[in-house]
């Protein structure tokens, strides 16, 4: 088959060909014809990451769509999402013709949505999803900020926070790219994300209307210290990354006199059941219109300039590579 493959962690996959994966027990080949790129692929691949220099050549890609070939508990032709462990642990990932996964990986999906929309939202609208439900416990009628509201997180969060009932929803993003994607998830202020903490509370307090009951934080740093002094009584800050850095200043008094909470979340804390029944809403939502990512298709064969657009930081869109 062909697929994309890293000779060299830190280096640019190439587009060659590749033996196909081999059915075992327990697995199932899947047809691939979607693959997102995403952060975690690169820093996976980079061989310096947590995870330890992966096994190489491989086949980079943590999650993609497709179609059952063969082997599993699901009949073939059947469609579905799927995650791998790809630089993570042994073995090869989405980016391919064909992929092997496993049993609690696989995600089978019904809902009228184009592969190409349904890989752009993926883990992405997981994480925002499930912060916004599962973690940070949104009731209808709450004011929701959404930091970096841009990314794929931010413009999903942004979009699941209307669906699920919420009063208000501001956006806060740093390009005016970015900007212009939150408010087309359908945020009702998009605010920018410049300035020091104390200019960035008085922002979000006055887009907020002064009530702020929950933030969904994939950035923290500077915007985070400022979103945790315009929590109201109760207010919850989830964090899910740190796109600015690693540390932010949280006053002790203020979350103590608010009884305000500062909650972490990883998708890696989810059962596969959990991870099937946010997909499976995601997906029937994002088939109504109600929720998705920005993104371009680009051909397989063109992986290797799609990798380094990726590697800037922000390719303005989620690029998903189709074979």
């Amino acid at each position: 088959m062909r697929a994309a493959v890293l000779q060299v962690p830190g280096e640019t996959p190439e587009f060659t060909e590749h033996p196909d994966p081999r059915p075992e027990p327990g697995t199932t080949v899947v047809h691939v014809t979607a693959a997102p790129l995403v952060p975690l692929d690169l820093l996976c691949a980079s061989g310096t990451s947590y995870f330890g220099r992966p096994a190489a050549p491989y086949v980079p890609g943590v999650q993609g769509v497709g179609v059952v070939e063969s082997g599993g508990h699901l009949p073939p032709g059947s469609r579905v999402w799927f995650a791998t462990a790809a630089g993570m642990a042994p073995g090869d990932g989405s980016l391919a013709e064909r992929c092997a996964v496993g049993a609690d990986d696989l995600v089978p999906v019904t809902a009228e949505v184009p592969d190409a929309a349904l890989a752009a939202l993926g883990l992405s609208a997981v994480a925002a999803w499930m912060s916004l439900t599962w973690r940070g416990g949104l009731r209808p009628g709450e004011h929701v900020l959404v930091l970096g509201a841009g990314g794929a997180v931010g413009q999903v969060a942004v979009g699941a926070a209307r669906l699920l009932g919420a009063e208000r929803v501001v956006a806060v993003a740093r390009s005016e790219q970015a900007r212009e994607r939150a408010r087309a998830a359908g945020a009702d202020e998009v605010v920018a994300l410049d300035g020091d903490a104390d200019a960035l509370e008085v922002r979000f307090r006055d887009a907020l209307g002064g009530r702020l009951d929950l933030v969904v934080d994939p950035v923290f740093g500077v915007a985070a210290t400022a979103a945790s002094r315009v929590l109201s009584a109760g207010g919850r800050l989830v964090n899910l990354g740190g796109a600015s850095g690693d540390t932010a200043v949280f006053s002790s008094a203020v979350l103590r006199a608010k009884s305000a909470a500062v909650l972490g979340y990883t998708n890696n804390a989810l059962t596969p059941g959990q991870r099937r029944e946010a997909l499976t809403e995601i997906a029937r939502h994002a088939a109504a219109g109600g929720l998705a990512v920005a993104h371009e298709q680009v051909p397989l064969a063109d992986v290797a300039a799609a990798w380094r657009r990726q590697a800037t930081g922000d390719p303005g869109v989620r690029l998903v590579l189709t074979p």
